[in-house]
């Protein structure tokens, strides 16, 4: 649905995007993420034509041929206040051009971003909730193959996330193409199947989040000693399929980044028995998502 190849965007010497590749299927739900300043919004304003790119090619459509619609929902909307939603909804179908029945459609999208209700209230007088979900209903109106989310759940109440998640579960559910750009981790777990992690104008990570997770994350073994032991410490910092450990003195809690999962957790386990170390308690974890980005983005992965 969207491929970008080596895309290029800089503000006077400040270079943007150095490169960007990127590749969007048709029906993905893609989570596009990265540190504040570092080119999602000026990727997603390039793709909707609202600023020119510099360099790189931007292709549209399973067939290349651009020919597509997308809906674009930008970080802080910003609507005709004094309108109510059902004006500002078939403002949107006019200017839109939507060629179908706007009085029927207007009634779908309002019943799928639950604000039927409060459709002949000005907008005024919405929540940051109502809002949301108001712009998210103008980005659908037309029917879009692709559509762009800004910063969906930005500054919203739990209760408000959650429903603008299954909103977009619901628009996944039809075919719809989603980019979703999001700093909640929790949220591009709960309804991503591809995410791309943009560091330093380019693309670091990009594939499904089991791969990432498989392939730059890295599972963690906790070890509770039954009473402190700094010789236990030194012993698994040296063993082979270790990476990385923190240590709590105080408790005798061993946190030790291993590989190959619950065989670096046997390996622990029997390097430890064979030197008569004591243990009370051991727990093996996946790594996450927040663990990868934050390696990415804060320079310690290469």
């Amino acid at each position: 649905m969207l491929e970008i190849r080596d895309l290029h965007k800089s503000y006077k010497k400040f270079n943007v995007l150095n490169g960007l590749y990127m590749k969007i299927n048709k029906g993905d739900v893609y989570g596009f993420l990265g540190r504040n300043g570092c080119g999602k919004t000026t990727t997603m304003s390039i793709i909707c034509n609202i600023i020119p790119k510099d360099d790189g090619e931007i292709i549209l459509g399973e067939d290349g041929t651009n020919r597509i619609k997308i809906g674009y929902l930008p970080e802080t909307p910003s609507m005709y206040d004094y309108m109510n939603g059902y004006e500002y909804l078939g403002y949107t179908a006019y200017c839109s051009k939507y060629d179908g029945d706007v009085k029927q459609r207007i009634s779908a999208v309002l019943a799928l971003t639950g604000m039927t209700e409060d459709a002949k209230r000005r907008i005024k007088g919405y929540s940051r909730g109502m809002n949301q979900r108001l712009g998210i209903a103008a980005a659908i109106m037309n029917k879009p193959d692709l559509l762009i989310l800004d910063e969906p759940t930005s500054a919203l109440d739990p209760e408000g996330r959650a429903e603008v998640m299954n909103i977009i579960r619901t628009l996944s559910g039809t075919g719809c193409t989603i980019l979703l750009c999001t700093h909640i981790l929790s949220d591009v777990e709960r309804v991503s199947n591809r995410i791309g992690i943009l560091n330093e104008g380019h693309l670091a990570v990009e594939g499904s989040i089991e791969e990432i997770l498989t392939s730059y994350g890295m599972d963690c073994v906790e070890i509770q000693l039954s009473r402190p032991d700094p010789h236990a410490v030194e012993l698994i910092r040296n063993a082979p399929f270790a990476r990385s450990i923190d240590y709590i003195e105080q408790t005798g809690l061993i946190i030790a980044n291993v590989e190959n999962g619950e065989e670096g957790m046997i390996g622990t386990m029997k390097l430890l028995a064979d030197n008569s170390v004591p243990v009370s308690g051991v727990k093996l974890s996946r790594p996450t998502l927040e663990q990868v980005y934050l390696s990415i983005v804060g320079g310690h992965w290469k």
